[in-house]
């Protein structure tokens, strides 16, 4: 009985010497088709939209599956057949961890993909992980629009993460966490070239605070500006590779949550979306989702208004929102200067 059992743990051991964790499925699926990891896993959470797990929820997020509500685990997005393998069902991140041979950590450039990147380094940091374990691949790309084929030659750099590495991203995420953005602000002024897209991120994240000017963020200004010609048609305006919104905070579901908030407000900047709200029950209803493709948005005045800077967005529409830690108000309302890359606290 000991041999077999020997036996197996050596065989789970040989099935997974390979752990390549990403954040998203489509990053998952052409990774492991280009054969880059025995098995590939793939932490999807949106850190950027919302708030926050709490500190408990943060804490038991990466631990072995107990009582967790879904959602709330790390593998709660792997597909069913993956938690068949062996050694991976119900297991926490650093169990994982000890069952593989090399772990490496292929991260996008998007800014959630390098929250969750930061949010994992912290919890390995509190765990006393040997980080001359972990390797993190330099990405300056998307992986999941890459064929898997040519994936699968790309020479994207390795670094080995130091105990550095892991000092830094704890201090980026629990800027991030912060009630205010002043954190993350006052990060922009350090050497963050150990995460060489740390910098880009924070900053991308500074922009979707409300303008000091506009009161909008970057990625609703872009809104107005695809919209400001007229007669436009709502995923034509869209984050996509085919469309000139080349924002990537903010996903489909959060872009059109954005687009409502502009369009279905007290004083609107935007007119003519046809339907709505942009949920589920909508997608699911043809023709409620066919009368929204349709819809043509222009500008309302007040919209010319605001993209031009001569009107406030917030000052005639409620603001309820995170950003992080932070919960953004009209009473409670930060603001971050894009041409003086300064954060303006509230008045």
């Amino acid at each position: 009985m000991a041999l077999g059992l020997c036996f197996d743990e050596a065989l789970k051991r040989a099935a997974m010497t390979r752990l390549v964790l990403t954040t998203d499925s489509s990053a998952a699926g052409a990774l492991e088709q280009a054969g880059l990891g025995d098995l590939v896993l793939a932490i999807e959470r949106r850190l950027v939209w919302g708030p926050l797990p709490s500190g408990a929820e943060l804490e038991t997020f990466f631990a072995p599956r107990t009582t967790q509500p879904h959602g709330l685990h790390w593998l709660d997005d792997t597909p069913r057949w993956h938690l068949q393998e062996p050694g991976v069902k119900d297991h926490g991140l650093i169990e994982l961890f000890s069952d593989c041979d090399t772990v490496e950590l292929w991260m996008g450039p998007d800014p959630n993909a390098q929250l969750i990147l930061l949010w994992l380094l912290d919890h390995c940091r509190s765990e006393g992980v040997a980080v001359s374990e972990l390797v993190m691949r330099r990405l300056d790309i998307t992986v999941g629009d890459i064929d898997p084929q040519r994936l699968a030659k790309l020479d994207q750099q390795a670094v080995r993460l130091t105990q550095d590495h892991l000092e830094l991203a704890s201090r980026a995420w629990r800027a991030y966490r912060a009630p205010t953005p002043r954190a993350v602000s006052e990060l922009l002024n350090d050497d963050l070239s150990m995460l060489p897209q740390l910098g880009r991120c924070l900053l991308d994240l500074l922009e979707e605070l409300p303008d000091v000017t506009t009161g909008l963020g970057a990625t609703e200004t872009r809104l107005l500006e695809l919209v400001a010609p007229g007669n436009v048609q709502p995923f034509n305006i869209f984050p996509r590779h085919d469309t000139p919104n080349a924002r990537r905070v903010f996903d489909y579901w959060e872009v059109g949550a954005l687009l409502d908030g502009l369009a279905r407000c007290p004083v609107p900047a935007v007119t003519g979306l046809d339907e709505g709200p942009f949920s589920l029950d909508m997608h699911n209803d043809a023709s409620r989702h066919a009368r929204y493709k349709q819809s043509h948005l222009s500008l309302t005045d007040f919209g010319k208004a605001v993209l031009a800077g001569s009107e406030d967005f917030g000052r005639h529409n409620p603001i309820d929102r995170w950003w992080g830690g932070t919960h953004l108000t009209n009473d409670r309302l930060w603001r971050w200067g894009r041409a003086s890359r300064a954060l303006v606290p509230p008045v």
